[in-house]
């Protein structure tokens, strides 16, 4: 593999909180130097929910949490943190197509009424999906995303088809930021971030600062493109500087910029549940009665297998 499924993982998570911190730090929304904007409620919140899940069953149980975050979901409503909460789902169930379709559908259950939020997080699900599993190609990803959308009375297929066009002709940012800013709809901001993510797919640095010269969604744009990146180019591709900047911002605030450091750490957690890793330190009684007896060492000791060859009982 040219990176780590782990970096891969963590790229993605990382991609998309820095992708928005850059756009906030760069936006008209910064409050005083080097200040940073957070809003009140924010798609890691949701993310987190969905990631719990999926580590603590294996699979999206989403019935009873739901109902208890209805406010939170409501205010991600037709918006971008609507497509990013759902990274996890994306996540877990990138190495299968069809149940990746499945749970991408499930986990937008909650915002039925709002069909390009169902779209766009089937669009960005399934291009981090090929850059996991390294089969992404450039050149035919923006068609076999359209195929995967599938039949939708959105616009977002014949917009990423337009994409398609302008990207065959070697369009520059400034024709496709004119192409798709004629109207402030999501469908637009995620053909935009698809382009800065494609046209300079080797440079996380490069895909984010072209993302985020639109001054009124660079936030959305920057967090989309951030995510499609950091799949692609690992959390190896995201400058150390802009790392470091996440962890300061963080610890200005003490420790409350929304979600970033449990994400970062769930994602460690998703790969171990998908890989079939078995935490031995999880589960002390079940040791006792196959093995007789426990030793410390025993309890720090993990075994570590191929997708499904091992899981925890």
């Amino acid at each position: 593999m040219r990176y780590s499924l782990v970096s891969r993982f963590k790229g993605t998570i990382l991609g998309a909180i820095i992708g928005e911190q850059i756009a906030f730090c760069c936006s008209k929304q910064l409050q005083g130097a080097g200040r940073l904007k957070v809003p009140s409620l924010h798609w890691s919140n949701i993310a987190i929910l969905y990631a719990e899940s999926l580590i603590s069953s294996g699979r999206l149980e989403t019935q009873d949490w739901q109902k208890r975050q209805q406010e939170d979901f409501a205010n991600l409503k037709n918006s971008y943190g609507a497509i990013l909460a759902t990274l996890p789902v994306a996540l877990f169930f990138h190495d299968n197509t069809a149940k990746l379709r499945q749970n991408l559908l499930l986990a937008t259950e909650i915002w039925q009424d709002d069909p390009v939020v169902r779209d766009g997080t089937l669009a960005v699900g399934y291009a981090i999906a090929k850059s996991l599993t390294e089969k992404l190609s450039p050149q035919a990803l923006i068609s076999e995303t359209i195929s995967f959308v599938g039949e939708t009375q959105t616009n977002l297929p014949q917009q990423l088809l337009e994409l398609n066009t302008l990207l065959k002709h070697g369009a520059g940012l400034k024709t496709v930021q004119t192409e798709f800013s004629k109207e402030e709809k999501l469908s637009n901001i995620i053909a935009l971030a698809f382009y800065c993510f494609v046209s300079t797919i080797e440079d996380f640095r490069l895909s984010i600062l072209r993302g985020i010269q639109d001054s009124y969604r660079c936030s959305a744009i920057g967090a989309i493109t951030g995510a499609l990146s950091g799949a692609y180019n690992s959390a190896v591709g995201i400058p150390v500087t802009w790392q470091v900047m996440l962890v300061q911002q963080s610890s200005a605030q003490d420790g409350k910029l929304p979600g970033s450091s449990k994400m970062v750490e769930l994602a460690d957690a998703i790969v171990a549940v998908w890989s079939g890793v078995y935490n031995l330190a999880s589960h002390p009684d079940k040791v006792r009665e196959e093995s007789g007896a426990i030793t410390p060492p025993l309890l720090s000791l993990q075994a570590t297998a191929a997708p499904r060859v091992i899981r925890s009982r």
